[in-house]
């Protein structure tokens, strides 16, 4: 996203980055930068809605109602811009703000300008839209992507990030096509509300909450896939909790890997211990920087691509009964 890291290790967007303490913290424990926990499109939406619903604004005349969504919009703002000015004032490492949309709503991409105004280093925009509907065609589902992408670039000139899923037909050329936009940087993939089923209260629970080591082949695979042919940075998330997960990503092809669960699992001093293993790793194999050996074992370098892209494991299990 042309912006300076001291290490490829960020702290991604949650709970963890909701407060200027916990990225001195962060800071402190060696990470590169951080992304703050996300604005939610639906969050203001329903502050807004649930203040109406509750004052006793339903009886004023409508230019008070327009003043009432106006103000919870502001306020609930004004708290986010905040924590981005005073991070800032803070700590050194780029700080790189967040919004979890769903739409090209022109009311939330008027608050990417105030984001950008309150001195974010960048805005990552975390999109997933679950083609869950049988009578929407896929091309309708993408073509958010792109109208979101052409409308926050055109507002703000800070550099902006798609963080994305992997729920698309063609997704190859999706991704490539998104690195031909004005947009600086691709995060595959985002996480995302699992569901589970309580059979005893026979109702819908949360589930998986945190990614484990495991989850990182999905993002390996498309990395290494989809880094020879982009026109933008792609940042690897999800599975990503050690120092030798974060040097199998920057071998596929990835700028940088953002980490969150394991930061929850076993604290901000992880952090340290990833950027130990990159430097001992580097110094064992004789690499001076990063783009020594960032995708040398993507597509385009490795001598059996086919690895990355075979589905099927009937071979591989063939000798096990």
């Amino acid at each position: 996203m042309g912006l300076k890291l001291k290490n490829p290790i960020i702290a991604a967007s949650c709970g963890l980055t909701n407060s200027v303490e916990n990225i001195v913290e962060l800071e402190r424990n060696g990470v590169g930068a951080v992304v703050l926990k996300s604005l939610f499109e639906e969050q203001i939406a329903n502050e807004v809605n649930h203040t109406m619903e509750q004052g006793e604004f339903s009886n004023y005349y409508p230019e008070a109602e327009d003043y009432i969504r106006n103000y919870t919009q502001g306020n609930d703002l004004s708290v986010y811009l905040d924590l981005i000015r005073t991070a800032k004032q803070v700590v050194k490492i780029p700080v790189i703000a967040s919004i979890n949309c769903v739409s090209d709503s022109d009311d939330w991409i008027s608050f990417a300008k105030k984001i950008e105004q309150a001195g974010a280093d960048g805005l990552e925009l975390n999109i997933f839209i679950l083609p869950s509907d049988p009578t929407k065609p896929g091309e309708q589902n993408e073509k958010t992507y792109f109208d979101i992408a052409e409308k926050v670039t055109k507002e703000v000139s800070i550099p902006v990030a798609l963080k994305i899923s992997y729920y698309f037909s063609g997704l190859a050329q999706f991704v490539t096509k998104l690195s031909w936009t004005d947009i600086k940087g691709i995060v595959l993939f985002n996480r995302f509300y699992s569901p589970d089923i309580n059979i005893d209260k026979m109702e819908v629970k949360s589930s998986f909450v945190f990614s484990d080591p495991a989850s990182l082949a999905l993002s390996l695979r498309w990395i290494a896939m989809l880094s020879p042919h982009v026109k933008c940075d792609l940042a690897a998330s999800t599975g990503v909790h050690d120092g030798e997960a974060v040097i199998k990503q920057l071998l596929a092809g990835a700028q940088v890997v953002q980490v969150a669960s394991v930061l929850y699992k076993k604290g901000f001093s992880e952090i340290a211990e990833m950027t130990g293993k990159l430097k001992a790793w580097m110094e064992e194999k004789n690499f001076k920087s990063l783009d020594d050996f960032r995708g040398k074992l993507n597509t385009s370098q490795y001598d059996n691509p086919a690895a990355y892209e075979r589905v099927q494991f009937m071979k591989h299990f063939s000798g096990i009964e």
